[in-house]
């Protein structure tokens, strides 16, 4: 992972000079245990090609004022209409301190489900965990190829190392599974539901 090169920028300003972000800056901050916060701009380009390869939950590596930094993403602001980011928040990463982040969750088996009949609804697609950074996962993966119509996965049935724990309450629903109203659906929609999939 490569340091994404950051300036300083302006404590005193209010508001973030909509030229600078015309020119393709973002504006963020770097906050963390024992430190000042820290203000700074970004290339845009730089930071949405990072945030593509690291997911919007990872992390980065910057250098700011000849300091290098690895922090973790904590939040991103977007515009309503065309999401583009308008500002982001790190945490600097302390590898002998707990961290709380989210972390996605990949769900597989989706199209033994469908075949079956029923309708997959997500409830949640990340999940809150808290542990050292070194022991948090990039993704959860929750296999769902073996479930009916009527059952429920909760943040309680997902499997993760002992060295994290659930910031979520583990009864929060994360999907269910439930019947087709085959009647409702058209012609080209029951062929989606019954066509043959790479499990077969």
């Amino acid at each position: 992972m490569e340091n994404l090169k950051c300036q300083l920028r302006n404590k005193n300003r209010s508001h973030y000079p909509k030229k600078k972000r015309l020119k393709g800056k973002i504006p963020g901050i770097l906050y963390g245990k024992g430190m000042e916060n820290i203000l700074f701009e970004i290339g845009e380009l730089e930071l949405n090609k990072e945030i593509a390869i690291q997911g919007e939950h990872g992390t980065i590596n910057l250098e700011i004022n000849n300091h290098n930094h690895k922090a973790l993403i904590k939040e991103l602001q977007r515009e309503a209409v065309n999401h583009n980011i308008v500002h982001i928040d790190l945490q600097e990463i302390d590898n002998k301190a707990k961290v709380h982040t989210e972390v996605p969750l990949i769900f597989t088996g989706e199209n033994l489900v469908k075949k079956d009949g029923g309708i997959i609804q997500k409830e949640k697609n990340s999940v809150k965990v808290q542990g050292r950074y070194e022991n948090i996962p990039k993704a959860i993966e929750v296999d769902i190829s073996k479930m009916k119509v009527g059952d429920v996965c909760r943040v309680a049935d997902l499997e993760i190392s002992s060295e994290i724990t659930f910031v979520d309450d583990i009864d929060t629903v994360i999907l269910a599974i439930s019947k087709y109203n085959t009647s409702a659906l058209s012609e080209e929609e029951k062929e989606e539901v019954n066509e043959p999939t790479e499990e077969d």
